[in-house]
C-alpha cells in the first residue's frame, strides 16, 4: 500500500476523508490537500484507471485493519470440529463420560463430530450405531443439536453436533 510520495501514478481519483469523491486532481494537489488536513493520502486500488486515492489518517487505517485481521482469526480458531470417538458396542458408563465431553465442548462453544467405528462384523448392523447416536443426541439436546441425521463415512457413523 502505497501513502503520500510513495505514490506514481501522475493524476489519481481522490476519495476525501467523509467518502465524497473530491475528482480526479494532479497527485502533488492532491497530497497537499490530504497535509493541510493533517492527514495522509493512500492509495487503495492502483489498479484501477486513474488509481483511487483515500484521503484518511494513515496510522489510524492501519490499527484498524491489524484489528480486523486479528478479531477474524481468533473467531475462526473457535469453529474447530473436535471428534468425540466410540465403538458400536460401547457400554453405558462409557458412553456418560463421553457425553460428559461433548457438553464440555459444547459449552465452550465448539462444535462436536461424534463418530462411532464398527468393527469387524459389527458392520452389517449398522442400526446398533444409529440407536447409540440418537440416545447420545437425546441425553444433550438441551446444550446442541445435530446438524442433519447420522451418515455412514467408511466403517464409521458419524453426526455433528453444533451448539444452541
Amino acid at each position: 500500500m502505497r501513502v503520500n510520495q510513495h505514490i506514481r501514478a501522475p493524476e489519481v481519483r481522490v476519495i476525501d476523508a467523509d467518502g465524497k469523491q473530491a475528482g480526479i486532481m494532479n497527485v502533488r494537489d492532491a497530497i497537499r490537500l490530504a497535509e493541510s488536513r493533517g492527514l495522509d493520502l493512500v492509495e487503495v486500488a492502483a489498479t484501477a484507471q486513474p488509481p483511487v486515492c483515500r484521503i484518511i489518517d494513515f496510522d489510524k487505517y492501519r490499527y484498524s485493519q491489524k484489528k480486523k485481521a486479528h478479531d477474524s482469526k481468533r473467531g475462526s480458531a473457535g469453529s474447530a470440529v473436535k471428534e468425540v470417538k466410540m465403538g458400536a458396542l460401547t457400554e453405558k458408563h462409557d458412553v456418560d463420560f463421553k457425553v460428559k465431553h461433548i457438553r464440555r465442548f459444547v459449552g465452550e462453544g465448539q462444535r462436536v463430530k461424534l463418530s462411532v467405528s464398527f468393527r469387524g462384523r459389527q458392520i452389517t448392523h449398522p442400526e446398533l450405531g444409529r440407536t447409540l447416536i440418537e440416545g447420545i443426541i437425546e441425553q444433550v439436546r438441551d446444550i446442541a443439536q445435530p446438524e442433519g441425521n447420522a451418515r455412514m463415512e467408511g466403517r464409521n457413523m458419524s453426526v455433528l453436533l453444533t451448539p444452541r
